[in-house]
C-alpha cells in the first residue's frame, strides 16, 4: 500500500469551505511590462482551441474555460478515479485606450498569457477639429 500525502487527506476538508466563486475562478497574476499589460491564467489540463474563449467588452478582459480532466491510477489490485470539470471564469479591468485588436493570446504549458500595449498617455484622446456650421 502506498503511503498518502498529508494534503492529500486535508483535501475533502477544504472543498467543503470552498466557495462556488472559488471554485469557478482562474487563479491570474497581472503585470505591467514595459508599457503592456500581461496577464498569466493558471488553465492545466484544456484545449485551448476548444475549451478558451478570451473577450473583450467595456473595458474588461474576460477569460473563460472549460476543463474536463479524468485521472485513473491503477496499483495491485487497488483502482482509484477521480473527475474534475466546470466552467471557469475571470474578469481583469482594462487599462484606459487598450484596443481590443491589439490583444495577443498564447497557451504553453498549462498558462494561458495574454498581452495588451498599453497606449503611451494622451494617445488615446487625439483632438480633432469640429466645423462650425452657420445656419
Amino acid at each position: 500500500m502506498s503511503a498518502v500525502h498529508p494534503f492529500e487527506l486535508m483535501e475533502p476538508f477544504r472543498r467543503l469551505f470552498e466557495s462556488e466563486a472559488d471554485r469557478s475562478m482562474i487563479r491570474v497574476e497581472e503585470e505591467v511590462k514595459d508599457n503592456e499589460l500581461v496577464v498569466r491564467a493558471e488553465l492545466p489540463g484544456v484545449d485551448p482551441d476548444k475549451d478558451v474563449e478570451i473577450s473583450v467588452t467595456d473595458g474588461q478582459l474576460h477569460i473563460r474555460a472549460e476543463r474536463r480532466e479524468k485521472k485513473e491510477e491503477k496499483d495491485k489490485g487497488n483502482y482509484r478515479s477521480e473527475f474534475r470539470y466546470g466552467s471557469f471564469f475571470r474578469s481583469i479591468p482594462l487599462p484606459k485606450g487598450v484596443k481590443e485588436e491589439d490583444i495577443k493570446a498564447s497557451y504553453r504549458d498549462g498558462v494561458l498569457e495574454v498581452r495588451a500595449p498599453i497606449p503611451a498617455p494622451g494617445a488615446e484622446t487625439k483632438s480633432q477639429r469640429i466645423q462650425i456650421s452657420r445656419d
